[in-house]
């Protein structure tokens, strides 16, 4: 089976079956012999900023010399991407695989995309004894498929309104779905969580006797710096005083995403008995393999790709591009899903864009490019429309001027179909 035949095959055999429910995952891992059992590490939540801690957890233990596993989710590409072993995608032949040797028991448990996934990461982590495993929770916490993996370390780096007809519409029915990943006395490190949702999860840590660490009080990321070339800030924790860290990643929000793998590494380490070496917490910063995230693509003219696909991450992105050029309107690109509040989205980018690019990507969640359109035209914003990402990533590229910048976004499907345009231009170009 080749890669396009298995990918066709995953999606429309098991795509469909999505049930919030742990019953199914759980007879399912029993019978490949429970080989989350057999994993150490991390486990991180979170609306928005998960990814990204993840990718520095992997980076700090690789760091330090430790054999590490990352699971993700979406892929923006391939769907290797999903799983890391020491920081590199494994052969697609190795999960195929392991997709076949199981497929018998994901047939028979009715697995869902996401459990069978799930499953492969454990299973494939397992065979390769890997030291250190950072799981990513896919949708909520208390009933993800990975949740019956039980970590040295939890965090939940953020809580805002998303996927809010399966998690609730609240942010404190889903800051409750969150918390449900706090297991007995395993340590929980809080991103800047306030209100209701911080009481909540506090309330939970509480009932789990599960010690809490808060960005802003128990630890902090202050004297923030950034352009182009990454994020400066100081960073703060016990006895740890790390003055003028430098990191790859761009935005006021990865200096807290990027302190909460900090004290989850340290406090990590301590439980596990690893030497920290603050040259390597300083190296690893600068090393963080996350793409899609503020994700600079050229420096001259400036273009910029980034994931941020919520109210939430919008409000992140525009910050970040006001501190990088404030007052100075910019173009963008996109094409957000229908499920998500694109028109919000929408007024708050037609604030701070010069012209947009529409499009709708290849996603079934989709906006059309007729209502995303509609929502600019509300706004008096120019805009151009495309029949593809690819084909409105071209235009934009064509009319971009040096002293114009441009941002791609509002969807990690658009961001995938932004990177294989881009690789597909490179090729033509080699």
């Amino acid at each position: 089976m080749q890669y396009q035949e298995f990918l066709a095959h995953i999606y429309s055999r098991y795509s469909g079956n999505v049930k919030l429910e742990l019953n199914r995952m759980e007879n399912l891992l029993r019978e490949m012999g429970n080989p989350q059992n057999t994993l150490r590490g991390f486990h991180v939540a979170g609306t928005n900023g998960k990814g990204s801690v993840c990718a520095a957890l992997e980076a700090l233990c690789l760091a330090h010399g430790l054999s590490t596993g990352l699971n993700t989710s979406p892929h923006l590409i391939d769907y290797t991407e999903r799983f890391r072993l020491q920081g590199q995608e494994p052969p697609f032949n190795r999960i195929l695989e392991l997709f076949q040797r199981f497929e018998p028991l994901f047939d028979k448990w009715d697995a869902s995309f996401f459990e069978i996934t799930t499953a492969i990461a454990f299973q494939l982590f397992r065979e390769e004894k890997v030291h250190s495993a950072v799981i990513e929770v896919g949708l909520g916490g208390r009933l993800d498929a990975t949740n019956l993996f039980k970590p040295d370390i939890s965090a939940i780096t953020s809580i805002g309104l998303d996927h809010v007809k399966t998690l609730g519409g609240t942010v404190e029915l889903i800051a409750a779905e969150k918390a449900g990943i706090i297991k007995p006395f395993v340590p929980l490190i809080m991103g800047g969580i306030q209100g209701g949702p911080a009481e909540l999860i506090r309330a939970k840590a509480r009932e789990m006797q599960a010690p809490l660490y808060r960005l802003g009080k128990d630890f902090t990321a202050e004297n923030l710096r950034e352009s182009l070339d990454g994020l400066v800030f100081d960073y703060r924790f016990g006895d740890w005083k790390l003055d003028q860290l430098r990191a790859n990643l761009l935005g006021e929000h990865q200096a807290g995403n990027l302190s909460i793998a900090l004290t989850a590494f340290i406090i990590y380490a301590g439980k596990r008995g690893i030497e920290v070496s603050e040259d390597s917490l300083r190296k690893a910063l600068t090393n963080v393999n996350w793409r899609g995230r503020m994700q600079v693509l050229s420096a001259d003219p400036p273009v910029i790709l980034d994931g941020a696909h919520n109210v939430q991450g919008v409000q992140a992105l525009l910050l970040t591009l006001d501190k990088l050029w404030p007052g100075k309107k910019v173009k963008f690109l996109l094409s957000i899903l229908a499920d998500k509040d694109y028109r919000e989205m929408l007024r708050l980018i037609c604030g701070k864009a010069e012209k947009i690019y529409l499009a709708q990507n290849g996603s079934e969640r989709a906006a059309t490019l007729e209502e995303q359109a509609s929502e600019v035209e509300k706004h008096g914003v120019p805009h151009s429309g495309a029949e593809s990402v690819s084909q409105a990533y071209r235009l934009a590229l064509n009319e971009l001027s040096r002293g114009e910048a441009l941002v791609c976004g509002g969807s990690l499907f658009t961001v995938g179909e932004v990177l294989a345009a881009r690789k597909e231009d490179e090729a033509n170009i080699s």
